[in-house]
């Protein structure tokens, strides 16, 4: 199956520590490498935190129903809840909370809002009845809760990965900079570093977020939960603006294809939602429960590969994607990247090949939106199991270059074996000198495909 989907268009694939033990794990991440193994081509492995979850305790029968207009109590006393109140086991929640402020249980099936609240209690009115049942996630949209970002659980899971050989690390429930701060202590340079933003309070603090982050995830599950629907579609163009203009790739996720859980088909409302992501220059689009637990996971990814392509096929797209906003860096690097761009697009080369360490001449390419394929070429294959996650990049491993010729040579043979550019075709090479050091882009190229 993890092959038929990496067919059907998977670049990527997250692993979600929120479900299944560190044994079944164990077992995919080494199933995703026996497919990077047979087909040569690298895959990236994301590996999912849980982050902190608010849930109810306990009811008395497993669930009540609750009306409009009803008290109701949240405590820390333990026991079953009724009708009447209910434990919440999260002191820092009570911590937090203010009169005026609403809770939101089971994804906003059931509204509450607070009238009077102590250290260890909250007294709410039912603004949106329901049912109540054991375990159902509470969301507080309007406060910043004095709690870590990462838990215990979190720290076990991060080393399992990290041991494992995840490229990617997605931090749930982030609040502030500081949760990224605190993530970037534990990952290190040992993976890439994702944040996801489900958060109002982190939407507040966008750019210092994606200052301190690897990537971004627009994690639109929880954020449609805590802010209003309108909302969300601005703040998802928001988000991908900013992290373009950052050079910081960026993940579009959660029910994208929701109707194929079940149908082989989706909606055209859903087919016009990727092409949206992809027109607004989301590097990633992602799947979750299309893939995870439903009953089309291939069909799914075939059509949401097919979306981007047709999208990318349009003669609108590319000229929708340049921006005059773009501030370049005063380094050779960025220089070098721009210029690569401009270049491809004048004299029509097949493909910018970009020779990369750490893979920031990559990223600073993508970041231009070029109409001509990025070929990453690394010889690490860490870089390029993380650069499979950005936009219009093919990565390959292959070996360090040796010198100009043998730089020119890998270029057009790894260009034409990937299919990229055909023979009597031209491409622009970028690299740097000394050849293998990380961050020294100073060399520009164009070279023709032999025929």
């Amino acid at each position: 199956m993890l092959r038929a989907l990496f067919d059907a268009g998977v670049d990527v694939f997250r692993c979600n520590f929120s479900h299944g033990t560190h044994d079944d794990h164990r077992r995919l991440f080494a199933a995703i490498r026996r497919v990077e193994s047979d087909t040569g081509r690298p895959i990236g492995i994301l590996a999912d935190l849980q982050g902190p979850k608010l849930r109810l305790g306990d009811f008395a029968g497993g669930r009540v129903q609750l009306e409009a207009g009803a008290a109701f109590r949240l405590d820390l006393e333990g026991g079953l809840g009724d009708r009447s109140r209910a434990p919440l086991p999260h002191p820092e929640v009570f911590a937090a909370l203010q009169p005026g402020n609403e809770l939101l249980v089971d994804d906003g099936k059931v509204r509450l809002k607070v009238v009077d609240c102590g250290r260890d209690y909250a007294d709410t009115q039912c603004v949106v009845g329901g049912t109540l049942s054991n375990h159902k996630g509470v969301n507080l949209p309007h406060c910043v809760l004095p709690i870590s970002a990462v838990t215990d659980k979190d720290r076990a899971d991060l080393a399992f990965a990290l041991e494992n050989g995840a490229d990617w690390v997605a931090l749930s429930f982030v609040q502030r900079p500081e949760d990224v701060a605190e993530g970037r202590k534990l990952v290190g340079n040992a993976a890439g570093l994702m944040v996801k933003l489900e958060k109002p309070s982190a939407i507040r603090r966008l750019d210092e977020i994606i200052d301190l982050a690897d990537g971004l995830m627009v994690a639109r599950g929880d954020l449609g939960v805590e802010m209003p629907p309108e909302d969300v579609p601005t703040v998802q163009k928001q988000i991908i603006h900013s992290c373009r203009l950052a050079g910081k790739p960026v993940i579009v996720a959660t029910q994208m294809l929701e109707s194929m859980i079940n149908a082989p088909t989706p909606t055209r409302a859903e087919a016009s939602d990727v092409a949206t992501a992809v027109y607004e220059g989301a590097d990633a689009v992602m799947l979750s429960a299309e893939t995870a637990v439903g009953e089309y996971p291939v069909e799914a990814v075939a059509i949401m590969d097919r979306i981007a392509r047709r999208v990318q096929e349009d003669p609108l797209y590319f000229p929708s994607l340049q921006t005059k906003l773009l501030e370049h860096e005063h380094t050779n690097s960025d220089a070098i990247s721009s210029a690569a761009c401009q270049v491809a697009a004048t004299v029509g080369a097949a493909a910018i090949v970009s020779f990369t360490s750490s893979g920031a001449t990559a990223l600073r390419a993508a970041r231009e939106r070029p109409a001509a394929p990025i070929l990453a070429m690394t010889p690490h294959l860490a870089t390029a199991r993380r650069l499979a996650l950005l936009w219009g990049a093919h990565c390959v491993h292959s070996a360090d270059i040796r010198g100009f010729q043998d730089m020119v040579q890998k270029a057009v043979r790894a260009a034409h074996h990937e299919d990229i550019a055909q023979p009597g075709q031209r491409i622009v090479i970028t690299a740097g000198v000394p050849f293998g050091t990380p961050g020294a882009t100073n060399i520009l190229r164009i070279a023709w495909v032999d025929r």
